[in-house]
């Protein structure tokens, strides 16, 4: 139903939609969704990123916990762009990625360290890696603080892996939205 509000030129105003146009709507956003396209992508951002942190750590001689918010809007970043999600599916896979990503940039950074300190090659130290030994370092290297910056990166890899759904996508959508000016 088309309803003008008080004071809108030429009849603009805004349009009631039934529950079954919404869910038509959000029917329409779900097809165009792609959780698998997301998660790999939301991988390679998790990947790329730790591998940037431990440079940074490396290179630098420092641990910066706010890398770990970035691991988490990259990888929120890539799920949103990739899989265009709206289902909350999708912020989960974006937190979860981006706290393998946290654990993963600290791993490198480690090996990364171990490798100048000893002489060893990086990719060598690399290849002795084992999930015992993982875990080994991550106990070691750990410090509280990691918990907050840990917190505030799977924070933002679900916050931000969601579709943001504009006034455009919706016209495209409904028709009887388009006479709707984008605010």
């Amino acid at each position: 139903m088309d309803e003008s509000r008080p004071g809108d030129a030429e009849g603009q105003g805004t349009v009631e939609l039934g529950p079954d146009r919404v869910q038509y709507a959000l029917g329409v956003l779900r097809d165009q969704q792609n959780l698998v396209a997301g998660i790999l992508a939301g991988a390679a951002a998790a990947i790329v990123s730790a591998g940037v942190w431990a440079l940074i750590t490396v290179l630098t001689g420092y641990q910066i916990g706010w890398m770990a918010v970035g691991v988490g809007i990259l990888v929120g970043l890539s799920l949103r762009k990739i899989g265009r999600g709206i289902d909350k599916t999708f912020g989960f896979a974006g937190a979860g990625l981006s706290l393998v990503g946290c654990v993963l940039g600290n791993i490198l950074a480690v090996c990364g360290f171990v490798s100048v300190q000893e002489s060893i090659p990086f990719l060598q130290v690399l290849t002795r890696l084992n999930p015992q030994v993982a875990v080994e370092m991550l106990k070691v290297t750990f410090n509280p603080i990691d918990l907050l910056f840990y917190g505030i990166a799977v924070y933002e890899g679900y916050k931000i892996s969601f579709r943001s759904i504009t006034q455009n996508d919706l016209q495209e959508i409904l028709p009887e939205l388009r006479h709707q000016k984008a605010a």
